[in-house]
């Protein structure tokens, strides 16, 4: 065990990596950067080896094994994944990282993440003998300007102007975004990909296109936050003109990925909605030809933007636009920080569904009551829990408590993420894990 990560404070300053899902999507590349030392290639593929005898491992076959049983709705104890997010930023500081280049420094933090997963976390997460090289991809151009402000503060606020200011004047300016690869730039990442990793981990090239599939966070930065929710009543058939075009746009990249063959499957140990991961013997469908499309995957959507929108402006305005997009998918997650209760009459048409977000603001006896053992309650604690120095084991643990005895019967996975901050102490992520497992255990009458 690596003290320097789980003892004390924050041992070094931040790497200011992006840790978010977004992070792993616009990846920065350039062909220049595209390049490895002696010297971190030696670092890489020490780490690369020891990630490798992590995933060997009888614990993490176990993992496996549980998470496909888990997402059939079969019998297990509630299951437990911890991504601080950039919160990572505190656990491996500067301290820790030994390579210098641009992309070895991205892929070292992607291999420290695993092998803290694997040997120090103490969660239900299971470490592959894979490493994926994303495509490197221009961001979404929907053809106006999004401008943005930031606050000056590493990982601090930011706010922006959305470029559609007058429905009348500017709707008829975006365009679909279209999928612009850097060709070179992947090829030559996948190159060394292969030239350091070889022999030790699988180097495959995947495509993670998107996080969420949902349409109104791509709506709110067009059209700005306090503008999107007035249009609800004062600009009602711009806003669904809007809401469709945007759904039209995901509906023709998801025919272009399909048709150029560009989607992967996810029913392995991808990270899958906005919590868990994809083990599922139900995908891919049986017709399989050799080339993934929707209904061989998990999709996602979700509309956190709308938490303060009625249910039934919700299934007015925003559910009608999103069925299409779910609906060619083999599995489906939805939802994220919004609580799902109030709205579950609309999101239970979704086809497919099987993962369901329950957010800290959720009604927990009533999203029990509603999903019972026909959908996988993904649970989401406080954040907050673990954002301070000193963290309250005993107020985590009746909390938690309470929360799984209330859910006895569901098909539970708790899931910590959403965090910006562990407190600068690391201890409280292995902590807060250690707590979930004991209570996971305790409901389950291990």
């Amino acid at each position: 065990m690596n003290e320097a990560y789980v003892t004390g404070d924050s041992t070094g300053v931040s790497t200011g990596l992006d840790q978010t899902a977004l992070g792993k999507i616009e990846t920065g590349f350039v062909r220049q950067n595209v390049v490895m030392s002696a010297a971190d290639k030696v670092v890489l593929r020490r780490l690369a080896e020891q990630v490798a005898g992590i995933a060997s491992s009888p614990d993490m076959i176990e993992r496996r094994q549980l998470w496909l049983t888990h997402n059939s709705l079969g019998q297990t104890r509630p299951l437990v994944f911890c991504d601080p997010e950039n919160g990572w930023n505190e656990i491996i500081t500067e301290a820790q990282m030994q390579c210098s280049g641009k992309l070895a420094r991205r892929w070292e933090m992607d291999l420290r993440k695993e092998v803290f997963w694997g040997e120090e976390m103490g969660d239900d997460k299971p470490v592959e003998p894979l490493f994926v090289v994303p495509y490197t991809v221009a961001a979404d151009d929907w053809g106006l300007q999004t401008v943005y402000h930031q606050s000056g503060m590493p990982g601090g606020a930011q706010t922006w102007d959305g470029p559609v200011q007058d429905y009348e004047r500017d709707l008829s300016k975006l365009q679909a975004p279209s999928v612009q690869i850097d060709w070179e730039t992947t090829n030559d990442c996948l190159a060394v990909a292969e030239d350091v990793f070889g022999g030790v981990l699988d180097v495959q090239l995947r495509g993670t296109w998107w996080w969420s599939l949902g349409l109104t966070l791509p709506a709110v930065m067009l059209r700005g936050l306090t503008n999107l929710l007035m249009d609800f009543a004062a600009q009602p058939d711009e806003l669904k003109a809007l809401l469709a075009f945007i759904s039209d746009a995901h509906m023709q990249k998801l025919d272009y990925l399909e048709r150029e063959g560009l989607l992967t499957s996810n029913n392995d140990g991808t990270y899958v909605g906005s919590g868990g991961f994809g083990f599922t013997d139900e995908l891919p469908q049986e017709n399989l030809d050799g080339r993934v499309g929707c209904a061989d995957m998990w999709g996602f959507a979700e509309s956190q933007e709308t938490v303060c929108v009625s249910p039934e402006m919700y299934a007015e305005y925003v559910f009608p636009y999103e069925k299409p997009i779910l609906d060619r998918f083999g599995l489906n997650c939805y939802g994220c920080c919004e609580p799902i209760d109030p709205r579950w009459d609309t999101v239970r048409q979704h086809r497919n569904l099987r993962r369901v977000s329950c957010s800290p603001w959720a009604d927990y006896e009533k999203m029990a009551e509603l999903l019972g053992g026909q959908y996988v309650f993904s649970m989401k604690p406080d954040p907050a829990a673990i954002s301070q120095h000193a963290i309250d084991e005993e107020d985590i643990r009746t909390g938690l408590r309470r929360d799984l005895d209330v859910t006895r019967g569901c098909v539970v996975e708790i899931i910590m993420k959403d965090n910006h901050t562990i407190g600068n102490r690391p201890r409280n992520v292995t902590e807060w894990c250690r707590i979930a497992k004991e209570e996971a255990h305790r409901v389950a009458g291990e």
